[in-house]
């Protein structure tokens, strides 16, 4: 039987833009770090031991990418975190999937405000300087997000009171933040956590050691309380740090739903790492 060769279309043989980005080595093995964790390059260097024009080099494909981008740190000036786009990672691998045949698709994740089947209980504790706005949010859109299915609990490293703001967008969401208040990190001292995130770059640097070496995780987001002179001009910030934590705490939930991706197992291996 003679073999009949279908006419290729200009570029159709050629892999994707998205799979030859993701597919090297390296921006692979960056991208899963920044994936878990948002990092700085010198964690990365030290992380993937590769010199820092190396990586440098990588993580500037995957930023030209819009893969990742890149936030100057509020603790020192001199360094950024790098964030994954897990969304556009989402739909990068979604169109390459159908690039390579028709019926090769990811399965929609929940829709928010929906937890993920079989999601596994977990306590997380949200960390910020002020637990004024940014860890607030965090904890109330965890716990509702998830229908329970986080214990989500907050704190700071130099806890002030609650921003209006932060209660008005929880409002807005149809979330009662009633009984919120703020508390200092050390009523958490001998609490067991399964993972601890920061969400501030200053408290990041003076977060403890907490019982059981929960997985440190990063989310490097502005404080929305410094982007204008009064609550006015500043809550359109606030609209976008509970929008951006809705996201990341998207893709939480889907971590906890496949705890294969990053395991309880990666956590106690990684214990020397940074908080």
């Amino acid at each position: 039987m003679r073999l009949v060769r279908p006419v290729a279309v200009e570029g159709e043989l050629s892999p994707p833009e998205f799979l030859r980005l993701v597919g090297h080595a390296q921006r692979w093995r960056l991208l899963r770090e920044v994936a878990r964790s948002d990092r700085t390059v010198h964690e990365l260097t030290s992380l993937l031991d590769q010199p820092q024009n190396l990586v440098s080099y990588h993580l500037g494909k995957l930023r030209d990418g819009r893969l990742i981008s890149s936030r100057r740190s509020s603790a020192d000036g001199r360094d950024a975190y790098y964030t994954a786009d897990l969304a556009g990672l989402r739909r990068g691998l979604a169109a390459t999937g159908l690039a390579l045949h028709p019926g090769v698709q990811l399965v929609s994740p929940p829709a928010h405000g929906d937890s993920s089947p079989g999601i596994a209980t977990a306590r997380v504790l949200f960390l910020c300087t002020g637990n004024s706005a940014r860890s607030q949010l965090a904890e109330a859109l965890a716990r509702t997000r998830s229908r329970a299915g986080i214990e989500a609990f907050s704190a700071g490293s130099k806890p002030k009171a609650l921003h209006p703001n932060a209660l008005r967008v929880l409002r807005e969401r149809g979330i009662d933040a009633t009984g919120h208040h703020s508390k200092h990190l050390d009523v958490y001292a001998e609490t067991r956590f399964d993972r601890v995130i920061t969400l501030c770059d200053r408290v990041r640097e003076v977060c403890p050691e907490f019982p059981g070496h929960p997985e440190a995780i990063h989310w490097s987001i502005p404080d929305p309380a410094a982007s204008g002179e009064d609550d006015e001009a500043t809550y359109p910030a606030f609209e976008r740090t509970a929008d951006e934590l809705e996201t990341r705490i998207g893709f939480l939930l889907g971590a906890l739903g496949n705890p294969t991706t990053t395991g309880a197992h990666e956590a106690h291996e990684t214990t020397g790492e940074a908080s």
